[in-house]
């Protein structure tokens, strides 16, 4: 399937099992972020409990379409727990791309390569990955051309672009919420469509069914409900 629709929390908790069951959990527990808060617990806070099903979602498609010594990009990388849970799944040739400054803290400084920069204009050279993976990044200050343009140049043919994003079938309004010091965007149907339909002009399709339907908003932040999507696109040559 190219498209996924996270259809309730229990999903969530469900999937924070599966990711400790392959040794692949690094979301701090509710009492270690208790100790991180009070100053007892130090270094990068890397991931985020209710990212657990996107996570899940996009190593278990890497397991069945990646080998572990293809190179794979991870794209908004500061804090990402998917880079990480990857390095402990035995991926060997990791690369982290972000412009936040800390990123020299994030783990595995000897096994991952992390690059101070911006994902939409980097210095990789042409089909440098067989995968690239963004969890969570590309809904804030959300550049179409420029996004599919750099993905098609950096991946391989029949490589894949995956990415989980904020979602509600019909629109949410976020004019005016910024995150990051950016616009931010919940995407509806009509934009995913639109997505896919700019995606098709930069070599990039999707692998199977596109499920667009979500039963509940399962996130509420920024005075919004909506709930996740996850979506995968190929590189064709």
């Amino acid at each position: 399937m190219s498209m996924q629709v996270l259809q309730e929390k229990q999903q969530i908790t469900k999937a924070r099992q599966e990711l400790v069951n392959k040794g692949a959990s690094l979301a701090d527990s509710p009492f270690r972020a208790l100790m991180r808060k009070c100053g007892l617990v130090r270094g990068v806070a890397v991931g985020d409990m209710v990212k657990s099903w996107d996570v899940l979602t996009t190593i278990n498609f890497l397991e069945t379409h990646v080998k572990k010594d293809e190179p794979i990009l991870d794209i908004g990388c500061y804090s990402s727990e998917v880079i990480i849970a990857l390095h402990k799944l035995g991926y060997s040739r990791l690369t982290g791309a972000d412009l936040n400054p800390n990123l020299k803290k994030m783990p595995y400084q000897d096994f991952i390569k992390y690059e101070i920069s911006n994902f939409m204009n980097t210095k990789f050279e042409d089909a440098s990955f067989q995968a690239i993976t963004s969890i969570s990044v590309i809904e804030h200050g959300f550049d179409a051309p420029s996004l599919l343009r750099e993905m098609s140049r950096l991946l391989r043919p029949g490589g894949y672009f995956i990415a989980s994003i904020d979602y509600w079938k019909d629109k949410v309004d976020t004019t005016g919420t910024k995150f990051f010091g950016m616009d931010w965007m919940i995407f509806s149907k009509d934009e995913i469509v639109k997505f896919i339909t700019e995606a098709a002009a930069h070599g990039l399709f999707p692998v199977g069914k596109m499920m667009y339907d979500g039963k509940d908003k399962v996130i509420d932040c920024g005075r919004k409900q909506y709930t996740f999507a996850w979506l995968v696109l190929e590189k064709r040559a």
